[in-house]
């Protein structure tokens, strides 16, 4: 049986927790094969981002052109794009290549606070990449940044979803996890809200999870979902992962991507 193949453009995570470490875990977790570009090399761990270096606009370009010539990409998910040249870099190539189910995560800061995301690149994420996507998947602090808007409440986030949508991309996923209260994420297509609701799982051990809440929902794409069902199923699966999430390090550990092999290895 053939297995969907997905393409993530992101950063690498030194401790294994997020990035493109991540991502290709979640893919995999959630049924796809995922291939990968590296855009950055970031020196981290569960307690802080200590230096990124970006790669060569050249070494970006030839990773796209290697996996594109060989593979069948049937969606793709963007993660840290931290210049305005990686940016212009990428979303070319998407364009040329006919862009696929493409989900943007719009990476700006890491969770211990180091800025990923060069404010001169602000502006080229959301007029060169934003229009391509089936979705972009802010958390609450990016789509303040992303907006202007402070958010505090539902009704904020719905306000903010308006705003990002202008953009161009055809729906807005806004992860309600730095919410007060339970973490819903609103989607919004440009006409209807969806509201997924959750419970807040009280862990320090969330490193990773919107990479890997956004990949998750890459996969679910490429397997056949539609956006409203790939968001639940992904959903679910971060969740879980967040439940089940693993205390190493001394800072901010991981979700366990393959939670649900844990009862495997007690059979």
């Amino acid at each position: 049986m053939a297995i969907p193949q997905v393409l993530t453009i992101a950063g690498s995570d030194s401790g294994g927790g997020a990035g493109i470490q991540a991502d290709l875990k979640a893919l995999q977790a959630n049924g796809a094969y995922g291939l990968s570009v590296i855009t950055s090399i970031t020196a981290q761990n569960t307690m802080q981002v200590i230096t990124t270096h970006d790669l060569p606009i050249k070494i970006i370009e030839a990773q796209l052109n290697a996996v594109f010539s060989d593979f069948d990409i049937v969606a793709i998910k963007t993660g840290m794009l931290s210049s305005k040249e990686i940016v212009l870099c990428v979303a070319s190539k998407l364009m040329a290549m006919g862009c696929r189910a493409l989900v943007v995560d719009p990476v700006m800061v890491s969770t211990s606070g180091f800025s990923l995301l060069n404010d001169d690149a602000v502006e080229s994420l959301q007029r060169q990449l934003f229009p391509l996507a089936a979705v972009v998947t802010p958390n609450i602090q990016e789509a303040e940044s992303l907006t202007g808007i402070r958010i505090r409440d539902v009704d904020s986030v719905k306000q903010a979803a308006k705003e990002i949508i202008k953009t161009g991309c055809a729906a807005v996923l806004v992860k309600g996890g730095h919410l007060i209260g339970d973490p819903i994420d609103i989607l919004f297509d440009g006409t209807d809200f969806t509201l997924f609701e959750g419970e807040r799982i009280l862990t320090k051990n969330t490193h990773g999870t919107g990479c890997t809440y956004s990949s998750a929902i890459a996969a679910n794409l490429a397997k056949g979902m539609d956006l409203k069902e790939a968001v639940a199923a992904a959903k679910r699966y971060v969740t879980e992962a967040i439940r089940n999430s693993l205390d190493i390090g001394h800072g901010q550990g991981p979700v366990d991507h393959f939670y649900f092999l844990r009862d495997l290895e007690e059979m």
